[in-house]
């Protein structure tokens, strides 16, 4: 096992030259608009798993999935050869649900924001049913602090506290 910064550091590598690759040496026209979002790399280097986003429709993102799949070789063996390691890690391409997931959370928070400005409406002419302060407490007698009659203090002498 090698440590974990190296792992990563590796991985890094290998995100950049696949991206890198993509952009200007693999010319299928089957690739769509890729960007290659991650790459995780298992403890013992052999393995390197990169994540991919297309921008498309699901046709194209099969097309990119197949461009990516008969382009694995050669983009292999450039990792191989720009890293220098002695097992050049085997590449699976995996499709990242990012783009899904955040259009899915943009949907969620769109229909909360509608939800809350139904209740704002609703609420902008509401009283409340019970008293405007429903968690005031009434003084317990004694404790109230007020005056009487004479500017005294209603708690009497007991109600004072010595230092």
């Amino acid at each position: 096992m090698v440590d974990a910064a190296r792992a990563r550091k590796l991985a890094d590598r290998i995100q950049q030259i696949v991206a890198e690759m993509l952009e200007r040496r693999v010319k299928d026209p089957r690739l769509g608009f890729v960007t290659v979002t991650d790459t995780r790399i298992t403890n013992d280097l052999r393995d390197a798993t990169v994540y991919y986003t297309v921008y498309g429709s699901d046709g194209e993102r099969a097309e990119t999935a197949a461009a990516l799949e008969s382009a694995k070789g050669i983009i292999r063996s450039e990792v191989g050869r720009q890293t220098g390691v002695r097992h050049t890690p085997s590449l699976t391409f995996v499709q990242d649900s990012l783009m899904d997931n955040a259009a899915h959370i943009d949907d969620l928070l769109a229909k909360a924001r509608a939800r809350d400005e139904e209740v704002a409406k609703a609420a902008q002419g509401a009283a409340p049913a019970g008293d405007a302060n429903p968690y005031r407490t009434d003084d317990e007698p004694g404790e109230s602090g007020e005056l009487d009659e004479t500017g005294d203090d209603k708690r009497g002498e007991a109600g004072h506290s010595s230092l």
